[in-house]
């Protein structure tokens, strides 16, 4: 990082995020609900939910995750389940099969992803590294229910998407951006890297020296830019970057939470610890630069908050310093992350909180596994990516239940505006779809389901230096 800008954040710290609040408080179009219903819904579910918890993991699609108990549960699944076979674009039938226990290390690149999709046919993983034919295809693949215990459990008990998309075809980088912006703010998505000579920092944000793609609206052509948002407000050598960038300033749910004077939490890796990359925080001069950066804490400190009932109103979790292993991701274990998964909800529903809360629980790109179900395009006109498995656990969700409304990530960032009367951050999630048929607040409570502990294979061990690698 250059000096001026580490001089200019001592004098930060005092200041704090101004929390701009910029747009209109334009309408939520909540979907094919009826406008009094839609108000009636917006009106129940603020006085019922006071705590959103997003739990955002690693690396995996709506049909690896779920399609083998989707063929089990064929009325859970409008979409359908994991194929018998799937013909892909070189003409080969494949069989899907199932996985290992260590996911299996498949490249999830935005040209990966692009690739894959194929313009819409999903048939392309024949495309990429980690599924060619010598490789066993080892992508057309997915998990048993046996080997997700907590994570069908959840999915039996309360309410699913089966049509939630990833916001673009991009990896872990821009996969975390949407999950607190409204869009990209114009990058790819791709995972940065160091060029030469460049300031060295950690994780991937505006603290790193790293580089990104990055696409110019005027012409249309990418540019290799800080990997940073910045914000010219800031009074920092190029708005918090480490050298000067076009990209603009983009507001996030910070933001409007901070302006509404309501609190919120990151739950990651912390500087210097593992999964600091995912951490979201980093990324954004705003947060990273102000008081904003208080509010991103360990991983563990969730377990803390959840037990003591000091729940912020709206928090993210992105399995960091001491969970990154347990993160779903290629080259981990399903195990860990089906028992991370418990974990979280467990702490959750055995809460003081549990009466007020609604986790969604998601992962941020395809990894890249088959998926079956063709995206479309978002509001503001940028492709969306592969479909995600989305699960909403709360006393309020309807059990057993699958909405089968076409969403992406913008539409948890709706459900959190809705419920705290926020104003949309832009396009895409003011025509968000707010997850309006997933709940019932006049339903008795739903009691809280058993999660379970799985001792990891014998002989299994996380290899985070081989992870961290696979995501670079």
């Amino acid at each position: 990082m250059v000096i001026g800008v580490v001089l200019a954040i001592s004098t930060l710290a005092a200041v704090g995020g101004a929390g701009r609040s910029g747009a209109s408080a334009t309408s939520i179009n909540s979907a094919p609900v009826p406008g009094g219903q839609r108000v009636a819904i917006a009106s129940a579910q603020a006085r019922h939910i006071k705590h959103i918890v997003v739990l955002d993991l690693e690396n995996r699609s709506f049909d690896n995750v779920l399609g083998f108990w989707c063929k089990k549960e064929p009325g859970r699944c409008p979409a359908g389940g994991m194929p018998r076979r799937v013909k892909l674009s070189n003409g080969a039938v494949v069989r899907p099969t199932v996985d290992p226990d260590i996911v299996p290390d498949v490249v999830h690149t935005v040209k990966g992803q692009a690739l894959a999709m194929n313009h819409g046919k999903m048939n392309g993983w024949d495309k990429i590294e980690g599924c060619h034919p010598n490789q066993g295809y080892a992508c057309i693949s997915g998990y048993k229910p046996r080997q997700e215990p907590n994570i069908i459990s959840l999915a039996n008990r309360f309410a699913i998407s089966d049509r939630t998309f990833s916001m673009k075809d991009s990896p872990s980088w821009g996969g975390h951006i949407y999950v607190v912006a409204a869009s990209l703010d114009g990058f790819t998505g791709m995972i940065p890297w160091r060029e030469r000579g460049t300031p060295k920092g950690p994780g991937w944000g505006c603290d790193s020296g790293m580089t990104t793609e990055w696409v110019d609206p005027a012409t249309h052509q990418i540019k290799d830019v800080p990997s940073c948002v910045p914000d010219p407000s800031l009074r920092l050598p190029n708005g918090g970057a480490y050298k000067p960038t076009p990209v603009a300033y983009e507001p996030t749910i910070m933001d409007r939470l901070n302006a509404a004077g309501l609190s919120w939490k990151i739950y990651g890796g912390k500087r210097g610890q593992r999964g600091y990359e995912w951490s979201i925080c980093p990324t954004f001069a705003e947060c990273l630069y102000t008081r904003q950066d208080a509010h991103l804490v360990t991983d563990k400190r969730f377990f803390t908050d959840a037990k003591a009932g000091a729940l912020p109103s709206f928090s993210v979790i992105t399995p960091g310093g001491s969970y990154a292993g347990d993160s779903c991701h290629n080259f981990a274990s399903n195990t860990a992350c089906d028992n991370f998964v418990g974990q979280v909800a467990s702490a959750l529903m055995t809460g003081p909180e549990w009466h007020a809360t609604a986790l969604f629980i998601t992962w941020d790109d395809c990894g890249c596994f088959y998926d079956q179900v063709p995206p479309r395009r978002n509001p503001d006109g940028t492709q969306q990516g592969p479909r995600l498995p989305l699960m909403i656990v709360s006393p309020y969700a309807k059990p057993g239940y699958t909405d089968d409304t076409r969403a992406t990530f913008e539409d948890i960032l709706a459900f959190v505006e809705q419920t705290f009367k926020l104003a949309p951050l832009g396009v895409n999630d003011a025509q968000a779809y707010p997850f309006s048929k997933s709940f019932n607040y006049s339903q008795s409570p739903l009691k809280p389901v058993h999660m379970v502990h799985r001792a990891l294979p014998k002989g299994e061990h996380i290899d985070w230096a081989q992870l961290r690698q696979d995501d670079t």
